[in-house]
């Protein structure tokens, strides 16, 4: 069982001398799963904290969602963002990278496809975002998951270009090339000047896309996995859920200089 970092708070914080560097996914980490994409808004009191802590040390959002979404959604003009997983990123003075772009004529066109047959699965909700697809099945009826799968698995199959992920009731689809969350911490960390001994990035996130970035920093850094369940993870502490996770940053906050 990890260990809560509600109870490590000091310790993830480490020595006085080092620097943290903030790292967060979006759904179910910053807000709560909710059955609709576009009701999960942040809650006042975690954006003011944000602001605060964002004055005190870089801070960066990584989500699946669209980058403009995130952004607005978060709405701090002080920290970096990555939407789409990571593929598009943007941040303070003209920070900016679109990773993949040659894969967008690849992605209408799996999106048409899976328009078309998802239309008939009741309760499908279809996302387009610029650099992946994501199709929901939060609200479809349990045995119309196999069909559901099928349909994904189908297209995926007809664009190997392309590459599926499975996250929380949902399947994306991604430009297939070793980038992920990982990737774009470690880019983020180089480009902001992070890349140094005497920083500590803390990356905290609930999904299976949040893993890649766990890895990225086993060796450096510290990953929190966001959960009420124990499930195999590269993570080194927990948080149940978000209000933990406001309750960890609130507590973290007051110790940096």
């Amino acid at each position: 069982m990890l260990p809560s970092a509600l109870e490590h708070v000091e310790e993830i914080a480490g020595a006085s001398e080092r620097s943290l560097a903030i790292f967060l996914d979006y759904d179910g980490t910053l807000t709560p799963i909710v059955s609709r994409p576009d009701q999960a808004v942040l809650a006042e009191s975690t954006r003011a904290i944000l602001r605060t802590l964002a004055t005190k040390v870089p801070v960066a959002v990584l989500s699946g969602r669209e980058l403009g979404d995130v952004r607005k959604r978060v709405g701090i003009d002080a920290i970096v963002y990555a939407g789409s997983h990571g593929f598009d990123i943007a941040g303070p003075r003209g920070l900016q990278r679109q990773e993949a772009k040659e894969f967008l004529p690849a992605l209408d066109a799996a999106e048409n496809e899976l328009r078309e047959k998802l239309a008939g699965i009741a309760g499908a909700l279809f996302e387009r975002k610029r650099f992946s697809i994501a199709a929901h099945y939060r609200n479809v009826t349990e045995s119309e998951f196999p069909k559901m799968e099928n349909v994904v698995s189908e297209v995926t199959k007809q664009h190997r270009e392309l590459r599926r992920i499975d996250g929380k009731k949902v399947y994306e689809l991604l430009p297939n090339i070793d980038w992920d969350k990982g990737r774009a911490v470690l880019w983020l960390l180089e480009k902001l000047g992070l890349d140094r001994q005497n920083v500590r990035p803390i990356y905290i996130g609930d999904d299976r896309t949040d893993e890649d970035a766990f890895r990225a920093l086993a060796q450096r850094g510290v990953g929190i996995l966001v959960s009420e369940q124990q499930r195999p993870t590269t993570a080194s502490y927990s948080l149940r859920n978000p209000t933990e996770v406001e309750r960890f940053l609130r507590e973290l906050t007051p110790i940096l200089t």
